[in-house]
């Protein structure tokens, strides 16, 4: 579970140790960790801790080489919200190395420990849905969330003859502490509001319902797809 430590990653971490998952809590800041895998042992979870920069190849390398996999959760993430004029040669490497290139290599090195040990297994992305449509001030990230939704689909077809299913999970947005320096401005949380027809964000425990079906047999004939927990927003 990469992304351990932030809001959505911890509940879904939490969905799957509840599940009877060991859970691999992977992230940068180890306190938020420790915080996540001490709830999950106050009920008789397991979870273990990996302080990890996900954007340090041969970390990320080094830290699967003798991993046992079944199931991996992408969800580190970032955003930088931004004009076309005030997007910096920076901002785009700071999204696309978090976002798309750190969950590729994750992937590749999750992958291979897999097939080390003759796995088959469940590969799962935290995108969004603006995977799968536009919004302002978001060219860089819907950029990074549409590659996440194109490298999911083919790597689901790569993969598939060896049992190995690769998803999206896509929610709308989501109350967590990144969005909501955003929604504290009233005209934006209308917007966010007035777009989601189901009249309300989501929550973690949202998302973490759906990683939870991705990782589990009920889900054994789904791969390539993604399931969008936005409240209707790309129906429309």
């Amino acid at each position: 579970m990469t992304g351990g430590g932030g809001d959505i990653g911890r509940a879904s971490a939490i969905a799957l140790a509840r599940a009877g998952a060991h859970v691999h809590l992977i992230g940068r800041t180890a306190e938020r960790l420790m915080d996540a895998a001490s709830e999950i042992d106050a009920f008789g979870g397991r979870a273990s801790t990996l302080q990890l920069d996900v954007t340090d190849a041969a970390a990320v390398e080094e830290t699967f080489g003798a991993a046992s996999v079944d199931v991996l959760v992408n969800s580190a993430g970032t955003n930088i919200p931004q004009l076309l004029d005030d997007v910096r040669p920076a901002d785009f490497d700071a999204l696309f190395d978090v976002n798309v290139k750190a969950s590729f290599f994750v992937t590749q090195q999750a992958v291979r420990a897999m097939r080390r040990e003759h796995r088959s297994g469940s590969v799962i992305m935290i995108s969004s849905q603006m995977g799968h449509v536009g919004g302002p001030k978001r060219a860089l990230y819907c950029g990074t969330k549409w590659a996440i939704e194109g490298m999911t689909r083919a790597l689901a077809l790569e993969l598939a003859p060896e049992g190995i299913r690769v998803n999206t999970v896509a929610p709308t947005f989501v109350e967590t502490e990144m969005t909501r320096a955003y929604l504290e401005d009233p005209e934006f949380k209308d917007f966010v509001l007035g777009s989601i027809p189901m009249g309300m964000m989501a929550r973690p425990d949202d998302v973490a319902g759906a990683v939870r079906f991705l990782a589990e047999d009920a889900s054994r004939m789904i791969t390539g797809t993604s399931i969008r927990v936005d409240g209707g927003w790309t129906a429309q």
